[in-house]
């Protein structure tokens, strides 16, 4: 059908763009086509032209333009082929997965290609219908996109509501009060609870690093179900989302299996702790180091919120930089002054 779409709107475009189509000439043809096929649907005056604007704003990006000759032969006409787009960031298999509604949605409300291929790409994989990607569009979801791993467009809604979880989390968190130099213990064998304990005795300036209008609830924070235990790392309250928000460290690098241990905790979190007026609860990976296009990959089959972040400590600063950054007494001491 988009190949079909293609051909017809380039055929109509070639034919009222040069001047040898008169200016009523594609209201006539509706009008023809209506009385020859009647109850044939798709091909009004304003469908037609959107043909045209669907043919005129993919041409630069197709290699090989489908010929007028193309859309009839022996009187029947045939769905012309449109090759691959030569830019590489479009997937040719999320762009044949929309139907022309979904195309003409994008075309309309966007101008910028690398916009378009964004929600081509979102709505393939999520598989959003007309209505939920105009209200994405009209949120802004582009612009207000985050580098974090996640899948709050798909898990949370409305779209206002998404936008803003995504803007709340970091893809990458300093955490400068944490000196595992001074810890007196291996960098090697410095697991999370280490980690977990000294963010907790510095949880001031990790929420300063974190972002604002989070309440510390907990470390450690036991949650039960069906009398099974189990115990988050950090759980905090965000004011803004109205949501709870678990964090589970992890020093190493990101592995599938952390979600589902997350996943798990927010379900139990909605379903014995949140109260009645809440959000859903909100997941933070909190790793050391990540594959990100692995993450975007893997997230994307979970219905609860989650997200992944990578976090690093002045130990993990290059000599260089650290030697640029004034010292901790030096700086307290300015302050002071």
């Amino acid at each position: 059908m988009l190949s079909l779409y293609y051909g017809i709107g380039k055929y109509v475009s070639e034919n009222t763009r040069n001047g040898s189509w008169g200016t009523d000439a594609i209201r006539s043809i509706s009008n023809q086509l209506q009385k020859a096929l009647p109850g044939l649907r798709g091909y009004s005056e304003s469908n037609i032209k959107n043909m045209r604007q669907f043919y005129e704003e993919w041409r630069p990006f197709v290699n090989r333009q489908p010929s007028a000759d193309d859309l009839e032969v022996d009187g029947k006409c045939l769905l012309t082929e449109i090759r691959q787009p030569s830019a590489g960031e479009l997937d040719w298999n999320e762009f044949l997965s929309l139907g022309f509604s979904h195309h003409m949605e994008i075309i309309s409300k966007t101008k910028d290609y690398n916009e378009r291929i964004f929600y081509i790409h979102h709505c393939s994989i999520h598989a959003w219908n007309k209505y939920t990607l105009r209200e994405y569009i009209k949120a802004d979801l582009y612009q207000n996109r985050s580098s974090l791993p996640n899948n709050f467009d798909q898990a949370l809604s409305p779209a206002q509501y998404a936008i803003k979880a995504t803007k709340t989390f970091k893809e990458n968190y300093f955490l400068d009060f944490i000196n595992i130099e001074n810890l007196g213990e291996p960098e090697e064998e410095i697991d999370e609870r280490v980690i977990e304990n000294e963010i907790v005795k510095n949880i001031k300036d990790f929420i300063v690093h974190f972002g604002t209008d989070f309440i510390f609830m907990g470390n450690q924070y036991r949650i039960e179900i069906a009398g099974e235990e189990m115990f988050i790392d950090l759980l905090f309250f965000n004011r803004e989302l109205n949501c709870m928000v678990a964090v589970e460290l992890k020093n190493g690098k990101f592995k599938p299996i952390y979600l589902d241990q997350l996943n798990t905790y927010l379900s139990v979190l909605d379903d014995t702790v949140k109260k009645p007026h809440e959000n859903p609860s909100i997941g933070l990976i909190l790793c050391k180091d990540m594959n990100k296009p692995f993450v975007d990959y893997v997230i994307r089959d979970y219905d609860k919120p989650m997200g992944v972040a990578t976090y690093y400590t002045s130990k993990d600063m290059s000599e260089k930089m650290r030697k640029a950054l004034p010292d901790v007494k030096d700086l307290k001491h300015l302050l002071e002054s």
